[in-house]
């Protein structure tokens, strides 16, 4: 299946679901879908014969610097050898959509990832916590506005 044919199958069986969609887009085709059908979608495009996404290559938290936060997710299936990027879009002040987890475990460490570094809640994980910080780290360091913390348990933060 291509992009076209990938995303008239999700915007058939999600009518509301499909945000936007960039067939021509720089590096791969995407389509950006409402968060809280992030799972839906997921369950729907793993399990359907025709689409059978069944690996998550990555999934990869972003700040768009315009109030928004993101998570991408770049699909592949195996058996059908075709490939997608999903993209969901929240509030920096509400950054939570429901975990992939349950449809592609890899999830697990890539929500972590995004969590720790972003700030992005991924509700119906089975361990949402720090994955690469400590857990009294203050902040999220990947988000645009970050600003380091001078000291952390009385050191000097080097930066």
């Amino acid at each position: 299946m291509n992009a076209n044919e990938i995303q008239e199958k999700i915007k058939t069986r999600f009518p509301e679901g499909v945000v936007e969609f960039k067939p021509d887009a720089v590096a791969e085709p995407y389509i950006v879908v409402r968060p809280e059908l992030i799972r839906e979608i997921a369950e729907f495009i793993s399990a359907d014969p025709e689409m059978k996404f069944d690996y998550l290559m990555s999934l990869s938290g972003v700040d768009f610097n315009d109030g928004n936060l993101g998570v991408v997710y770049h699909l592949y299936s195996m058996e059908k050898r075709h490939r997608i990027v999903i993209k969901a879009k929240v509030p920096k002040d509400n950054p939570e959509l429901p975990s992939v987890e349950p449809v592609w475990k890899t999830a697990n460490w890539h929500e972590r990832e995004a969590f720790d570094l972003f700030g992005i809640n991924f509700k119906d994980h089975p361990d949402m916590r720090r994955i690469l910080l400590p857990d009294d780290w203050e902040g999220y360091p990947l988000r645009k506005d970050y600003k380091v913390q001078e000291y952390y348990r009385g050191m000097k933060v080097p930066y």
